[in-house]
């Protein structure tokens, strides 16, 4: 039995990216193009990657415990929180239910809102055959209430374009709220400290007359695909989406979605203290 866990975790040399780890949780920043848990037994994934990383870092070398507190899309970037026992996914989850999560997401959309900032509330219906969401009517069978408040970032091009500036790691546990910066404690990759990072060099704002527009999201319900869904349906596409942006559908090659859950604060199951965690200074 050792020697299938051992082989089953190490087999995936991808990097995991750690913003906290104790006893009772860990917090990890997901990348582009890698799942939260997939379905397809080898394939790379964060609960694998996880899994590994507490093998081998554990003297115990039985199965790990590893519960999913959330999800991302595959295709989104952004900072994700696992327990490590089942009393700190309980707390959790409980947490989840009741709405004291605060996830907060950075889109770089095509279109701009006729707002500068506003509560978008829709119906969403999933449509299990197309894996998408769609806008519907609220009577309509399996429709979910979502409900997200956003605000359009008035320094756009500066944060695209201006890659001189960094901020140093900064952890403060001095005070009863705990705010970790947006570099991690234990990394692999490195990381600048403007939004240019987040994105794909490859989808960053050109310098002529564009109608990208750089929104910032706090999300007051978790439904399928529900800032992409909401945000195409006020005619602002998120760039890279190519499920619900009618302009990345006829392009060939890769295309990074250009969506982050760039901020994320809860309450620490044990100590309950305040955690904040953001990829940003």
């Amino acid at each position: 039995m050792q020697n299938h866990i051992q082989k089953n975790y190490r087999k995936n040399n991808s990097t995991l990216n750690i913003l906290f780890e104790d006893s009772d949780i860990i917090v990890c920043e997901k990348p582009h193009g890698t799942a939260t848990q997939s379905r397809r037994i080898g394939s790379p994934d964060m609960v694998n990657l996880i899994k590994r990383h507490i093998y081998e870092t554990s003297s115990d070398k039985s199965e790990p415990y590893l519960a999913v507190i959330h999800r991302l899309d595959q295709p989104v970037r952004g900072i994700l929180v696992f327990a490590k026992t089942p009393a700190a996914a309980k707390d959790l989850n409980r947490q989840l239910q009741n709405g004291d999560f605060g996830k907060y997401y950075l889109a770089l959309t095509n279109g701009i809102p006729s707002d500068t900032s506003g509560t978008l509330e829709n119906y969403l219906y999933k449509n299990l055959q197309t894996n998408t969401a769609s806008v519907c009517d609220a009577k309509k069978k399996g429709a979910k209430k979502a409900r997200l408040f956003y605000e359009i970032h008035n320094e756009l091009r500066d944060f695209f374009t201006d890659t001189s500036r960094s901020t140093p790691d900064t952890i403060n546990t001095n005070s009863e709220d705990i705010f970790f910066s947006k570099n991690p404690v234990n990394t692999g990759d490195e990381h600048t400290s403007d939004i240019q990072d987040i994105f794909s060099s490859s989808t960053s704002v050109d310098n002529g007359q564009s109608t990208k527009t750089l929104l910032k999201i706090h999300l007051d319900t978790g439904r399928f695909h529900q800032i992409r869904c909401q945000l195409a349906a006020i005619g602002c596409p998120i760039v890279g989406d190519t499920k619900y942006n009618p302009g990345c559908r006829a392009k060939k090659g890769w295309q990074t979605l250009c969506l982050c859950a760039y901020k994320l604060e809860f309450t620490h199951p044990v100590t309950h203290k305040k955690m904040h965690f953001s990829l940003l200074a």
